[in-house]
């Protein structure tokens, strides 16, 4: 089964050189495209202050974080997590950069890319959309994805907007908002550690609407049947 990861950080600030660290952490989970609700969300305590522009952009306080766990107390959480699974980033440069340091600080010597196969999905929205705007706001907004509530940005939030972008990009075989429990429950992960079990999920009639109209979408975009169609028995 292909597994894949949407991995977002948040950092005190751009240049990994200059002492910066990773602050949150928001991980998605993909199963045969299919977002699944097992996710990894972390805050971290970065024992400095974030640089005024990097606070700007999320918002997240010295004080909001200093009771929270630092990397090296979820390091072996957030390695189990990734396992062997394909990451999916936007800028993964910059990413690997701030975790392979972070895993440095931590003792701990592998390189993230020489583990896992990394798909960077800002030079695969370069290659699709050649001198246009690829940032993530502007992959939202080319693939009709709401991130109207995006007021800061934040790692999980924005690994969620990657995800629907990144399924619309590449023939959209999937919508995080339209995810639902397999039969007998998933397992979710919300904080490094906690799991709960979710209860078996029914669809609406309503919601099913929804969905349909939402693969007919796809569709005219992919020029092609969804592979929804077929496990509907459409």
């Amino acid at each position: 089964m292909t597994r894949q990861i949407v991995l977002d950080t948040e950092t005190t600030g751009m240049d990994v050189q200059a002492g910066n660290r990773v602050i949150e952490i928001g991980c998605i989970e993909l199963l045969e495209r299919m977002p699944t609700r097992r996710v990894f969300h972390v805050y971290l305590n970065p024992d400095r202050d974030s640089e005024p522009g990097a606070l700007a952009v999320h918002g997240l306080t010295r004080e909001f974080l200093s009771d929270k766990p630092r990397f090296a107390d979820i390091v072996e959480d957030f390695l189990a997590y990734l396992g062997d699974a394909e990451l999916l980033i936007h800028n993964a440069d910059f990413d690997l950069g701030f975790l392979d340091h972070e895993l440095k600080l931590a003792g701990r010597t592998l390189r993230l890319a020489e583990r896992h196969v990394v798909t960077d999905t800002l030079k695969m929205a370069r290659q699709m959309h050649p001198g246009q705007r690829n940032s993530l706001d502007a992959l939202c907004k080319r693939y009709e994805v709401d991130a109207s509530g995006r007021t800061y940005h934040g790692a999980l939030l924005d690994a969620r907007l990657l995800a629907d972008v990144y399924l619309a990009m590449t023939a959209g075989q999937g919508s995080l908002e339209l995810a639902v429990a397999p039969a007998g429950g998933v397992s979710l992960e919300v904080e490094a550690g906690a799991r709960i079990v979710l209860p078996k999920a029914r669809l609406t009639a309503a919601e099913v609407d929804r969905h349909l109209a939402r693969l007919a979408q796809i569709e005219k975009k992919a020029g092609k049947p969804a592979l929804w169609r077929h496990w509907l028995g459409d």
